[in-house]
């Protein structure tokens, strides 16, 4: 049964029959914006291209690889990244992730001990205004779901608005076991590579 994770949360990673998950996928879901036409009449969709991204670190803070729309697979081919959507659902929500970065946990590179996922608004478009937006952790491949293992919804928070960066959450190594933190923070940053430095100075 999917955990619905709030801000800080802090989860392990096991399944509901107790045994540990040993990939993930991280799925990204949202939607076009729709501008309303002149004094009310009818309406029009305006494109939204979200980027999901992934940072990975050693122990020391220092970073070792990123995963985005222009390196699609990590160097240890642990990360996997779907490719880069750049409308979001035109059509309302379809219920199917727009961008899927997939994670295996025993494929990474043993000196990565934490995988950071950040969210960046290519357009520079305001979290805000975008109608729906949400992440969920999932067994399976980008095109089958397995079993879900937790959502986090990232667009009905008033603390997005005016923003068009952000973490939202960081798997971590503790005790020899992979946990995850869900950040789900906004940040003052409008580029991915600003964003990672924020990931390391304020959230590892």
């Amino acid at each position: 049964m999917a955990i619905n994770l709030q801000k800080g949360q802090r989860i392990s990673l096991e399944k509901s029959n107790g045994s540990k998950l040993q990939s993930v996928c991280v799925g990204i879901n949202w939607g076009a914006i729709e501008k309303k036409g002149i004094f009310g009449f009818g309406s029009s969709k305006e494109a939204v291209d979200l980027d999901a991204s992934c940072a990975l670190f050693d122990e020391n803070k220092k970073l070792i690889d990123v995963v985005y729309f222009g390196n699609l697979k990590s160097k240890d081919q642990a990360v996997r990244h779907s490719g880069d959507d750049l409308t979001g659902d035109m059509g309302g929500d379809d219920g199917l992730d727009n961008e899927v970065i997939t994670l295996d946990f025993g494929s990474l590179n043993p000196a990565v001990k934490h995988v950071a996922f950040v969210l960046n608004s290519f357009r520079g478009q305001d979290f805000g205004t975008i109608p729906f937006a949400s992440i969920r952790i999932y067994e399976g491949t980008p095109k089958r779901v397995n079993e879900i293992f937790a959502t986090y919804d990232i667009a009905h928070d008033a603390s997005f608005r005016g923003h068009v960066s952000m973490v939202m959450g960081i798997f971590y190594v503790k005790n020899d076991e992979w946990k995850f933190n869900a950040i789900g923070e906004p940040t003052k940053d409008r580029k991915l590579e600003e964003t990672v430095n924020t990931v390391m100075r304020n959230f590892l």
